[in-house]
């Protein structure tokens, strides 16, 4: 069973525990925060991160008092930032993706302090600047979204302490399809995947 299967399946079985909800007021509201994003092939690295940002809303359906699902719309920026030095040409390679973000995490309550949120992640690629700038000037500017796959998807998991109404916490997106769709995009990129750390400050408003 491939990754996509994977990740389908697992949405599935979570949504599914909707079905056996008991009738409590959902909470929800406002969340956003500090994106520290990068394109990853074989191992995840802390080389050339972009700094970025993510905002959005979310709401949680809890089964029972210790679990729940949290549902989520946001609007998210990737992509990475590489510097580069070849026979003392210099710059900076930039690929700034913009995505609409859908996570459906399974929620655990550690008492009332504390969540532990982990399930999977669909995003839907909305925008997209790509550019150099240095010694061998902007061509790379002609790329655009139409290379890039639109679909992203993949797993986040994190943990977010509870201040009511505040939350803040702390979450990453471990993506699982790469995102070039074209020659050129290959070229520079190869099977390079989404990964983002993110930290977030949430705002309770029921």
């Amino acid at each position: 069973m491939n990754q996509f299967k994977i990740t389908i399946l697992s949405m599935a079985l979570v949504l599914a525990g909707l079905s056996f909800a008991q009738a409590q007021t959902p909470r929800g509201g406002i969340k956003g925060g500090l994106n520290l994003s990068n394109l990853y092939i074989d191992d995840v690295e802390d080389e050339n991160v972009r700094t970025g940002f993510h905002a959005g809303i979310y709401t949680q359906l809890m089964i029972t008092p210790a679990f729940g699902i949290q549902p989520e719309l946001n609007y998210s920026t990737k992509g990475a930032k590489a510097e580069y030095d070849v026979l003392g040409f210099e710059g900076e390679n930039k690929f700034n993706l913009g995505y609409l973000d859908i996570p459906v995490l399974a929620t655990f309550k550690l008492g009332d302090d504390a969540d532990i949120h982990f399930g999977p992640y669909f995003g839907y690629l909305v925008g997209v600047s790509t550019s150099t700038e240095g010694d061998f000037g902007d061509g790379y500017e002609e790329l655009d979204r139409d290379d890039y796959k639109k679909w992203d998807y993949g797993l986040a998991g994190g943990l977010a302490l509870n201040f009511n109404p505040i939350s803040i916490g702390l979450r990453y997106n471990y993506g699982l399809n790469k995102i070039a769709d074209s020659d050129e995009a290959e070229n520079l990129i190869g099977d390079a995947k989404n990964s983002v750390a993110q930290v977030f400050l949430a705002f309770n408003m029921r």
